[in-house]
């Protein structure tokens, strides 16, 4: 079961969302929608959960707007996915990862993300943890950076693949029903 976080989670509900830069090239990551989609596909078809952590989905409503409600019926609807709440056992978690960052003298674990954004990024990588998760779907630096130590690979959409194209896509056929012979 993987775990999406929040950005993964707005490309695929958001087909109108700012698509990120691939920081190897500094470039926009085409198509972020189809890649996450493809790879949902990918995941459905293998019968896997995606795990959706609430506080990925609460940034997610934040910015929703009136869209909320849809985006809640799309992920009630949809079969693979499961959202996991923060719980007892999630809080356990992230206290003893938040003591273990305090402990070795470095509370923000090498980012510079605000005390509050820690505790969001993590609370999905405890969320992550106690559902026995080791890959979450997100292009935050700041939870990979933060993932890295515990063994939980961070997969941004810049690596996901696009999907294949349809080979017969590229014969399409002219606008107006109109063939001309070649001789």
């Amino acid at each position: 079961m993987p775990v999406f976080d929040a950005t993964t989670l707005l490309y695929f509900l958001e087909k109108d969302a700012k698509p990120p830069l691939d920081p190897a090239t500094g470039t926009v990551v085409t198509d972020p929608k189809a890649r996450i989609d493809f790879l949902i596909s990918n995941l459905e078809s293998r019968r896997e959960t995606i795990v959706i952590p609430t506080p990925a989905l609460s940034e997610v409503l934040v910015h929703a707007g009136k869209a909320g409600p849809e985006y809640l019926k799309i992920l009630s609807s949809t079969r693979c996915f499961r959202v996991e709440a923060f719980d007892q056992r999630a809080a356990v978690e992230l206290a003893t990862m938040t003591y273990d960052a305090i402990s070795v003298g470095d509370l923000r674990a090498g980012t510079n993300a605000t005390r509050a954004k820690l505790k969001f990024d993590r609370q999905i990588i405890a969320i992550a943890r106690i559902q026995g998760q080791t890959a979450i779907y997100s292009d935050d630096g700041d939870v990979a950076k933060l993932a890295k130590p515990l063994d939980i690979k961070v997969i941004p959409v810049h690596d996901l693949p696009l999907p294949p194209t349809d080979p017969q896509a590229e014969f399409a056929f002219p606008p107006n029903g109109a063939y001309q012979r070649s001789e």
